[in-house]
């Protein structure tokens, strides 16, 4: 997974409030179990018409936001149901941090694990960013997991709470598998010690 310890990027709004997991990535995408080739679909039926058009009022259609790398969104994102394929879609997106004043609980744990800073702060100021948004791909957002701080365009810092032991992994590049990989010459020492022990198993 790749560390995230700081971002500077072009930040989208998004104001819709209760964006659910079929809005990020509807069911029909669902059908892999790889990580890449999502983003593609990511918001598919709001980013694209029946014939598969791009719809140019939407936001990542707009060529001001077609490389943001920050999302800035409305209450309660990432509810419904528990689809690890959404993080995957944002993620192969090129997207690297949500903002919104409050996440479902499931898509807020798989956004750390896939490498995404899913950022929780108070309504007046995710509304300043969302509007610091608006300005487009000159208004750049800064964010520093290290120091947990997201910056403006203009200069204005806000400070955000995150878990430590998420911090922690989330800036070393840390999933499940990276977490247990750590602990490899311990495994292989009860492995061989339990070989030895137990020759029959």
């Amino acid at each position: 997974m790749t560390p995230f310890t700081t971002l500077s990027g072009i930040a989208a709004p998004m104001p819709l409030v209760n964006i659910d997991t079929d809005m990020i990535i509807p069911k029909q995408f669902l059908k892999t179990i790889k990580r890449s080739g999502l983003g593609v679909n990511l918001f598919d039926e709001m980013r694209y018409d029946d014939a598969g058009n791009e719809i140019e009022t939407f936001v990542l259609n707009q060529p001001a936001y077609r490389e943001a790398s920050i999302l800035v969104a409305g209450d309660n994102f990432g509810c419904g149901s528990s689809r690890e394929h959404a993080p995957w879609a944002i993620a192969d997106f090129g997207i690297r941090c949500v903002i919104s004043t409050s996440f479902a609980d499931i898509f807020y744990n798989n956004c750390f694990k896939n490498g995404i800073l899913p950022i929780v702060l108070p309504e007046d100021q995710r509304d300043a960013l969302l509007k610091d948004a608006e300005k487009g791909a000159n208004a750049r957002i800064a964010v520093d997991l290290d120091a947990q701080t997201v910056t403006s365009s203009d200069g204005e810092v806000y400070s955000f709470e995150v878990d430590a032991f998420k911090k922690h992994c989330l800036m070393n590049g840390l999933d499940d598998i990276g977490l247990t990989m750590e602990k490899a010459a311990a495994i292989d020492t009860f492995e061989a010690q339990a070989g030895s022990a137990r020759p029959w198993v």
